[in-house]
């Protein structure tokens, strides 16, 4: 079975932000403990069958603000036409790599190759620095994390960070920020309607490290040091239960 049913028992920890009081993290100790890596280029089907090479590029990245645009734009000028497979061959313009969508959100342009749409990023497979995104492959070379130089909603897939305000039965309130598996609901409604998928999909769940050990950098950056330092204990807590929700249902057994 390639790609498990969307519910199931998950196993969950809360605790309170040791660099906020005001925040309480909602953590999947299911999700973050699973076997989940990106297997882009080693058996990733795209999210549409029609264009199998380009992963999940293939709708675009939107911006979560002008700070996520403006810190993409200073990378995307450092790029060249080795870099880039669709860069334009002159000193590039915002209107290159950035479009309105129907609601007038600003997103990376889309645009065409062999046949596949996709980001205008998306470099196919034969292009001398290789398929992939240009910008990911640029933080390779400059020595950077590829979540320096992406746009928010890139590096962040498909870990899913969402925050609620919880009133307590005393008054008071805090923010719940909740941690956990970007699935196929994450896209709306036509999330159900993806070709393929892979936060579910056994075919990747091959990672030798769990997710909060792959996705350290990410998680850092959308927690917290001192809240993600306490996530750790967590999970190495959980691992060590060996409970059945220790394991996601897409985990090999």
């Amino acid at each position: 079975m390639p790609e498990v049913p969307l519910d199931f028992p998950r196993a969950w920890v809360e605790f309170t932000n040791p660099a906020d009081e005001s925040e309480v993290l909602k953590c999947d100790l299911t999700w973050l403990t699973s076997s989940f890596t990106c297997i882009f280029g080693s058996g990733c089907a795209g999210i549409y069958a029609d264009s199998p090479d380009v992963g999940c590029c293939t709708l675009g990245a939107h911006f979560a603000d002008k700070a996520d645009e403006k810190r993409v734009a200073a990378y995307v000028d450092q790029l060249t036409p080795a870099h880039w497979q669709s860069h334009p061959g002159r000193p590039v313009k915002r209107k290159d790599w950035v479009e309105k969508d129907e609601d007038g959100e600003r997103k990376t342009r889309m645009h065409e190759v062999d046949g596949q749409r996709s980001c205008v990023f998306s470099n196919r497979p034969g292009f001398g620095a290789g398929a992939g995104c240009a910008l990911h492959g640029l933080a390779l070379e400059l020595g950077l994390n590829p979540l320096e130089t992406k746009p928010d909603v890139c590096w962040q897939l498909p870990i899913r960070r969402t925050f609620r305000e919880v009133e307590r039965m005393d008054g008071t309130s805090y923010v719940e920020v909740t941690i956990t598996e970007y699935d196929r609901r994450g896209w709306g409604a036509g999330g159900h309607d993806l070709d393929w998928y892979c936060s579910g999909n056994t075919e990747a769940h091959v990672g030798v490290e769990p997710v909060y050990v792959t996705n350290a950098a990410e998680l850092v950056a959308l927690m917290g040091q001192d809240a993600y330092d306490e996530l750790v204990r967590h999970c190495e807590a959980h691992l060590r239960s060996r409970s059945a929700l220790a394991l996601h249902p897409a985990d090999p057994r």
